[in-house]
C-alpha cells in the first residue's frame, strides 16, 4: 500500500500557493513488513498491530474509528499510515513515542477519554505528514524533534515544544485556539538527537518566502489586504480630508491648549480672509527675506517644478523607499546573525486563523516565524521572558488586540512582515524587550503602528507605517526605543508621539520627516546616517536626554512638535513647516526642553507655544510666516538670537508669570508689536533688533502690564518711505538657522541645565512706549 501526503485545502487564499515536496526523515528498508489494521484484517486494533511491528516496518489503518482505553507506547522505529481520504482514519488514542523515530501520515487525532495529549516524546524524532488534530494536543519535548507538514489543527488544538533544539511545521493549518496555537518554552537543550543536523541541512534547501504583497507568487496568501492607494491627491484634497475640526479632535494628543490671544491686527486679517487667504501683510518693499536660512535646501522645488518630498502637503506618487533589507543586513551584522539563525521552532508557510493567540514564546524560548498568515486572532505573537524571535515575511492582520507582543527582555528580529488592520498595535513592546524592526509594512491599524513603553527598547528601522488612526510610532512610559529611516505618512494622528516620560532618539536625514500631531499626519521618509564605526549596540544604548534631530515635519493636521513630558528634551536642527496648529508647542516641560537650530516656517497658527510652568530654551531658531504669534511664552527659560520674521501676530510675546530673558534676537511682525508683555512677567528684554511691519504698526515693544520687566538697549528699524533706500535684510549672520551650530558650539556644549537670571518684579505704570529709530528703552 503506498499513500501519497497531499496537502489539505487549508484556505481559498492557498491554493495556488505550490507545494514544496520535501524528502521523509524515516528510513524505509526494502525488507520492511506492512502490518494491515481493521475489520477483517490481520489485525482490529492499533495496539495490536504496534506489539507485532518490527523495525521500521509500516501500519496501515483501513477506514474507521480506533480507540484505545489507554496509552498506546511506540517502542521501535514504526509508520503508521491511515489508508483512503484524510478523515476516513480517526484514532481516539494517546500514543507516547519511545524509540528514534516514527511517521503519522493521513490520520485525523481525537482526544481519548482520559487525556487530550494525543502524542508525546521527549526524546525522539516524528514526522506527522497530512494529519488532522482535533481538539488535541500534540507535545513534543527536548531532546525531541518534530516535523510536521500539511497538518491541521482545529476546534482548540495545539502544539506544545518544550526546550526543543529544533523542529520544524511547514504548511499547517491552525484555527479556533483556545490558546496559543503553539507554544515554545524554554531553552533549547543541550543535547541533540540524531534528527537535528538532517533537520537544519532541511531548512537550509528552502526557498526563501517572498515579502507580503511583492507580486512574485500568483495567488500568495501574503497578497495584503489593505495597502495605500497610489494615486496623487490634490492639495484641496487633502485639506478637505483634514478639515478645520482636526486641531481638537486628537485620538493620541489633547487639544486643551491654544497659542495665546491673538494681536487686534491679526484678528482683523483674518476676518478679512483667513490665514492663507487675502494680501500678504507685510509690503515687499520691507519685509526682510529670510528664504536663505541653513536648512532651505530642504524646500527647494524638484527639477520636474514640484515640492520636495519632505515638504509636499501629499505623499508622492511613488512612495520613498528606505533601506532595503539586505541594505540593513549589510550594515548590522547582529541582525545578519539573527536572520540565519535556524535554532528552536521554526513555523513556514503556516496559517493561523480564528482563535485566541497565534504563537507564544517563552522562558528563553527561540522560534523562526517565515512567510506564515495570522488572521482574525486575539494576537498572533507573544514573545517573554528572554525569548528570541525571528519573524520573516509573515502577514498579521484583524487581530482583536496588538499583533505582536514583546515583553520582559524579549529580543530578536522583525523583518519584511505586513502588519495591518489590527484593533491595538501593530507591534507592542515593553518591560525591556529590545528587538531590531527592519523594513515592515505597518498600516491600516485602528490605534497605534509600533508602541514602545514600559521601559521598552527596540531599533526601528526603515519601516513604511501609514493608515494608523493613531501615532505611527508611540513611546511612552520609559519607552526608549532608536527610530531610524523609517516612512511615516497618512496617519490619522501622530507619526511620532512622545509622552508620559517617553524616551528614544529619533534621527533622519535628507529628505527626512518627523511628526508628533493629533490629526491626519504626513510624514515623510527618514533616512540615518550611519558609520562604519557605529554598532548597533551603541545606537541602542540607553539615552538620557531625548533627542529629535534633523527631521522634516511637515503637513500634519495640527501641531508640527508636540511635548508634553517630565523628561529633559533637545530639539535640533529640524524643519517643522506647514503644519495646520503651530509648529511646535510645548505644553509640559518639568525639565529644560531645547529648541536649537530649528526652522518654523508657515505653519497655520503661531510658530513656537509655549505654556505656564516649562522650562525651555529657544536659540539660534528661524521663526517665519506663521499663521499666530512667532513665540507665544508663557513658562520659565529665554530666547536667545533667534530670528522672529515675517508671523501675523506678534513677534515675540510674555504672557501671565513667564520667567524668560528676551536676548539678541531679530523680530519683525506682520502685525502688532515686535515684543508684548502681558501680565506679571519678570525677565529681562534686551539687545534685540526690532523691523517694523505693517506701514500702520508705530508699538514696536508693547508692555501692556502693572507688573512688567526690564526693557533694555533695543534697536528699531522704521518703515522707510524713501525708495531708494537699502532693502532690509538678516547679515552677520545670514538668515537662522545658520548651517552651523550658533555660536559655533555643537549641541553637546550647550548648557544641559538653564541658569536663568532675573530682575525682580517691579510695579509701575507705563503711559507711553519709546518712538524714532533707534531706542534705548528703561523702564524701572
Amino acid at each position: 500500500v503506498c499513500v501519497t501526503p497531499c496537502a489539505p485545502a487549508l484556505d481559498s487564499e492557498r491554493a495556488g500557493a505550490p507545494v514544496v515536496r520535501l524528502p521523509p526523515l524515516f528510513r524505509r528498508r526494502k525488507d520492511r513488513r506492512v502490518w494491515h489494521v481493521g475489520p477483517g484484517c490481520e489485525f482490529e486494533t492499533l495496539r495490536g498491530a504496534v506489539g507485532v511491528a518490527g523495525p521500521y516496518d509500516r501500519v496501515v489503518l483501513h477506514p474507521g474509528v480506533y480507540e484505545e482505553q489507554a496509552e498506546v507506547v511506540l517502542k521501535v522505529p514504526v509508520e503508521l499510515v491511515g489508508l483512503g481520504r484524510l478523515g476516513e482514519v480517526a484514532l481516539l488514542v494517546c500514543l507516547e513515542q519511545q524509540c528514534p523515530t516514527a511517521r503519522l501520515c493521513n490520520l485525523v487525532f481525537m482526544p481519548p477519554w482520559f487525556s487530550t495529549v494525543v502524542y508525546k516524546t521527549s526524546w525522539g524524532h516524528v514526522q506527522l505528514d497530512n494529519c488532522n488534530f482535533e481538539g488535541v494536543q500534540l507535545q513534543i519535548r527536548g531532546p525531541g524533534t518534530c516535523q510536521a507538514r500539511f497538518c491541521s489543527f482545529s476546534q482548540g488544538s495545539s502544539a506544545h515544544l518544550l526546550g526543543v533544539v529544533l523542529s520544524l511545521l511547514d504548511s499547517c493549518d491552525f484555527s479556533g485556539s483556545d490558546a496559543a496555537s503553539v507554544t515554545v518554552e524554554g531553552p533549547p537543550v543541550y543535547e541533540k538527537n540524531w534528527a537535528c543536523k538532517h533537520l537544519a541541512a532541511l531548512v537550509r534547501t528552502f526557498p526563501s518566502c517572498g515579502p507580503p504583497g511583492d507580486g512574485s507568487r500568483p495567488g500568495s496568501p501574503l497578497t495584503p489586504t489593505a495597502d495605500v492607494k497610489k494615486e496623487r491627491a490634490s492639495t484641496e484634497d487633502w485639506h478637505r480630508r483634514v478639515g478645520v475640526e482636526a486641531e481638537c479632535q486628537g485620538t493620541v494628543i489633547d487639544g486643551d491648549w491654544s497659542d495665546g490671544d491673538r494681536s487686534e491686527g491679526e484678528e482683523e486679517h483674518r476676518g478679512a480672509g483667513g490665514t492663507n487667504g487675502g494680501k500678504d501683510p507685510l509690503v515687499s518693499d520691507y519685509k526682510v527675506p529670510c528664504d536663505q536660512h541653513g536648512l532651505s535646501h530642504l524646500l527647494q522645488l524638484q527639477a520636474d517644478g514640484s515640492l520636495p518630498l519632505a515638504s509636499s502637503p501629499d505623499p508622492p506618487s511613488v512612495s520613498p523607499v528606505p533601506l532595503t533589507f539586505q541594505q540593513e543586513l549589510d550594515r548590522d551584522p547582529e541582525a545578519q546573525a539573527l536572520a540565519t539563525s535556524t535554532l528552536g521552532c521554526i513555523l513556514r508557510r503556516c496559517l493561523f486563523r480564528e482563535g485566541k493567540g497565534g504563537v507564544h514564546l517563552s522562558n528563553f524560548a527561540q522560534a523562526r516565524l517565515e512567510g506564515n498568515v495570522f488572521r482574525g486572532l486575539n494576537y498572533a505573537v507573544r514573545c517573554i521572558q528572554n525569548s528570541t524571535l525571528v519573524m520573516l515575511r509573515n502577514e498579521v492582520c484583524e487581530c482583536r488586540a496588538s499583533g505582536v507582543f514583546l515583553r520582559l527582555s524579549a529580543e530578536g528580529l522583525i523583518a519584511q512582515n505586513n502588519i495591518h488592520s489590527n484593533a491595538e498595535a501593530g507591534l507592542d513592546i515593553r518591560k525591556g524587550a529590545n528587538p531590531i524592526i527592519l523594513c515592515n509594512k505597518i498600516h491600516s491599524g485602528l490605534r497605534s503602528g509600533v508602541v514602545v513603553l514600559g521601559n521598552g527598547k527596540g531599533s526601528i528601522r526603515s519601516n513604511q507605517i501609514y493608515n494608523n488612526k493613531e501615532a505611527g510610532v508611540y513611546i511612552l512610559f520609559s519607552g526608549n526605543p532608536v527610530v531610524s529611516g523609517n516612512h511615516i505618512f497618512r496617519g490619522q494622528a501622530a507619526g511620532i508621539a512622545i509622552n508620559e516620560n517617553g524616551r528614544g532618539t529619533i534621527t533622519g536625514d535628507k529628505v527626512s520627516s518627523f511628526c508628533a500631531a493629533h490629526r491626519r499626519d504626513y510624514c515623510s521618509r527618514e533616512r540615518a546616517i550611519w558609520t562604519a564605526r557605529r554598532k548597533r549596540h551603541s545606537a541602542r544604548r540607553s539615552i538620557s536626554v531625548a533627542l529629535v534631530k534633523s527631521n522634516c515635519m511637515s503637513y500634519n493636521g495640527a501641531v508640527g512638535l508636540y511635548v508634553k513630558s517630565s523628561q529633559p528634551l533637545n530639539v535640533f536642527a529640524n524643519l517643522v513647516n506647514s503644519n495646520r496648529g503651530a509648529g511646535v508647542a510645548v505644553l509640559q516641560s518639568g525639565q529644560l526642553t531645547r529648541l536649537v537650530n530649528n526652522c518654523i516656517l508657515g505653519n497655520g497658527r503661531g510658530g513656537v507655544a509655549v505654556e505656564k510652568d516649562c522650562r525651555v530654551e529657544l536659540r539660534g531658531n528661524g521663526v517665519y510666516k506663521n499663521g499666530g504669534h512667532g513665540v507665544a511664552f508663557c513658562g520659565n527659560g529665554q530666547i536667545v538670537e533667534n530670528d522672529v520674521v515675517g508671523n501675523r501676530g506678534y513677534g515675540i510675546q510674555a504672557s501671565g508669570s513667564a520667567d524668560v530673558k528676551v536676548l539678541r534676537n531679530r523680530v519683525q511682525p506682520a502685525h502688532g508689536c515686535g515684543v508684548a508683555v502681558f501680565g506679571p512677567v519678570k525677565g529681562v528684554v534686551h539687545d534685540n533688533l526690532l523691523f517694523q511691519g505693517h506701514p500702520g504698526n508705530r508699538k514696536m515693544i508693547c508692555p501692556c502690564s502693572a507688573y512688567i520687566c526690564l526693557f533694555g538697549f533695543c534697536r528699531f528699524l522704521a518703515f522707510r518711505s524713501c525708495k531708494s533706500a537699502p532693502p532690509w535684510v538678516l547679515e552677520n549672520p545670514p538668515p537662522r538657522p545658520l548651517a552651523s551650530s550658533p555660536s559655533g558650539l555643537p549641541l553637546s556644549r550647550y548648557p544641559s541645565r538653564l541658569g536663568i537670571s532675573v530682575t525682580t518684579r517691579i510695579s509701575a505704570t507705563v503711559e507711553s512706549v519709546c518712538h524714532g529709530g533707534s531706542m534705548f528703552c528703561s523702564i524701572l
